[in-house]
């Protein structure tokens, strides 16, 4: 995938004009390495760091009065921690489920009434290929540096507009986090 300013996973030009914005209502989950990854980004900008992170059944980012996560920025349209963003975010439209029967983690692609990237992704298949490898990658690493509590808390929360687009054999850690026998 080409590299541009926006980041690895960020190929088209869509995102910063989209109507649905995907930074609205998500709540991505944070590790507390996430965190304090962010964190130091922010400092490093002299960026505020106060009340930018809510913990309820899992971390997430705040959001404002309009349910915005606080790091999107309303002027520009992008995000103002986009080079440290949370590993969901990184995915974009690609999402998961674990299916406790089977042991594995199934991948969903968003559907155009969530994600107008999506489908201009999904018809380009080697940026989607790259970007579903991409998006494996970081949401496997956060289900693995999850507490069992969050995952199990992220994982009661539906998401139906979306489209199974495989799925892959759970990682023995996950296997022994949630217990599955």
């Amino acid at each position: 995938m080409a590299q541009n300013d926006k980041g690895k996973t960020y190929n088209f030009d869509v995102c910063s004009q989209c109507e649905t914005v995907c930074c609205r209502d998500a709540n991505p989950p944070l590790t507390e390495k996430r965190m304090r990854v962010i964190t130091n980004y922010l400092q490093e900008r002299d960026l505020p760091v106060e009340n930018v992170f809510v913990r309820e059944k899992y971390a997430h980012p705040a959001a404002d009065e309009q349910s915005y996560c606080v790091f999107y920025d309303k002027k520009t349209g992008k995000c103002s921690v986009h080079p440290v963003k949370p590993e969901t975010c990184k995915a974009g439209p690609v999402t998961f489920d674990i299916n406790l029967t089977t042991r594995k983690i199934e991948w969903f692609l968003k559907k155009v009434s969530i994600c107008r990237f999506a489908p201009k992704l999904r018809e380009k298949q080697v940026q989607f290929s790259e970007h579903f490898e991409v998006a494996k990658e970081e949401i496997t690493r956060l289900i693995c540096n999850l507490e069992t509590e969050e995952l199990l808390a992220i994982l009661k929360i539906p998401e139906p507009e979306t489209i199974k687009i495989g799925e892959n054999e759970l990682p023995r850690a996950i296997i022994h986090k949630l217990r599955i026998t």
